[in-house]
């Protein structure tokens, strides 16, 4: 039967009536229509890390919909679920002065912060200050600016002309980016947006010192440092924004996903009172004018509150660097196998598999031809550019992450590789 719904990032012509209907979840297990069970080995997509059928998160949002369902934050209008929580997260972000702006998801964050970088140097008098370099492998949405500074080739083609003034970085190379700094010339650079580890662009974790060289190049040029942690933050590190674990302090910190663990849609910016300042220290001087219908929704928020009740109360926020090498353990061996290229893991919950160009050559669709595989082993993974990743909730146990293993490998034994593939190392 053909669908009428579109989904997103997918090729339609190949789900118009094949879709995977999932049904129901419980902690991180998923059933489809059949009732056959999932392992949700990518906590759907990168979000679910307190697990499925929180009944407090629930029914934190059913009593506030029966309060307040929605309103707007406009003007001088609050709500109190979306001022609590933007003082509880104010309170839990390396960001000094911190003030929160909300909207629906990461890529409205990602756009906040980008137009708020910019606004920033024209409140200041540096309107030449416009340009915004990311780096290679980043993803940041799919609005403007995220669809513009993102490291994704395949993300950025077909959409004609984007917004300009933005140079893409190499992915581990500092010097790298000190040369872009240089050629772009920094007192035109407004900010630079990075991903601790890269998520969507394949799992690359950064080499050691290279997230603390930006920063303190950033510091240096006076370049505003926007760390995206979309999905980084809520314990996908192992800390409340993943940026913790290297020791910097940001100029802005973009967060969604884990922040209601994807039981409503959220997202924000952690902004310094410094980057504020403009907006926030001489009334009728200056208004942003700038915001999305839902900023501050107070369902939302109070989702958003329930969900950090949780973490806090089951202490799953270091969960993300408990069981990094768990997993890790469980993923490496993955590489004697001959159709794979690399494994990496070892920062946080998250990890890829990326295959073999010869398998990427031969099998049409290779990463989703994986997933399927693994999907049939009963495990459900995200597909990537050359490979799978994976990114359980954060309540996983290390009996599941080696069921996690299993089904990848059993994803791989099923694939049709018709050209020779070398052996791997030591196979």
């Amino acid at each position: 039967m053909s669908t009428r719904l579109w989904h997103p990032f997918s090729d339609m012509a190949a789900v118009d009536g094949n879709e995977f209907v999932v049904d129901r979840a419980e902690g991180v297990w998923v059933y489809d229509e059949d009732g056959r069970r999932y392992l949700d080995g990518c906590a759907s997509l990168w979000y679910a890390n307190a697990g499925h059928g929180r009944q407090e998160i629930v029914q934190a949002a059913m009593a506030q919909m029966g309060k307040l369902e929605a309103y707007s934050c406009f003007a001088d209008i609050a709500n109190r679920p979306a001022l609590e929580l933007a003082e509880r997260l104010a309170a839990l972000a390396p960001v000094d002065d911190a003030k929160i702006f909300f909207g629906s998801g990461g890529a409205d964050a990602i756009d906040t912060a980008v137009k708020l970088a910019r606004a920033y140097w024209q409140a200041r008098g540096e309107h030449h200050r416009v340009h915004v370099v990311s780096r290679e492998t980043g993803y940041h949405g799919t609005h403007g600016f995220g669809t513009s500074i993102t490291g994704i080739p395949p993300n950025r083609e077909g959409w004609g002309v984007l917004p300009g003034e933005n140079t893409v970085a190499p992915l581990h190379d500092l010097d790298g980016v000190e040369k872009v700094f240089a050629e772009v010339g920094p007192e035109r650079i407004a900010a630079f947006v990075i991903e601790p580890v890269t998520g969507a662009g394949g799992v690359h974790l950064p080499v050691e010192g290279y997230i603390e060289g930006v920063a303190e190049l950033c510091r240096r040029h006076g370049v505003l440092l926007i760390i995206d942690a979309v999905i980084a933050g809520f314990g996908r590190l192992g800390t409340w924004f993943g940026i913790e674990r290297f020791g910097v302090r940001p100029d802005m910190i973009t967060f969604a996903k884990g922040v209601t663990s994807g039981y409503l849609p959220l997202g924000g910016v952690v902004v310094s009172g410094e980057v504020a300042a403009p907006w926030w220290t001489t009334p009728g001087e200056r208004t942003l004018r700038h915001g999305p219908t839902y900023s501050g929704h107070p369902t939302c928020c109070a989702a958003g509150l329930a969900t950090l009740d949780v973490y806090e109360r089951e202490n799953l926020i270091p969960r993300g660097q408990e069981l990094e090498n768990t997993l890790f353990e469980a993923l490496a061996p993955l590489v004697q196998h001959s159709y794979v290229h690399e494994v990496r893991a070892g920062l946080g919950l998250l990890a890829a598999v990326e295959l073999e160009p010869e398998v990427l050559s031969s099998v049409p669709d290779a990463p989703n031809a994986l997933l399927r595989g693994a999907r049939k082993a009963g495990v459900l993974v995200r597909g990537l550019g050359k490979g799978v990743a994976v990114s359980p909730p954060l309540i996983i146990t290390e009996e599941e992450i080696g069921l996690l293993a299993e089904a990848i490998r059993a994803g791989l034994d099923s694939l049709p590789v018709d050209a020779p593939v070398p052996a791997a190392p030591g196979a």
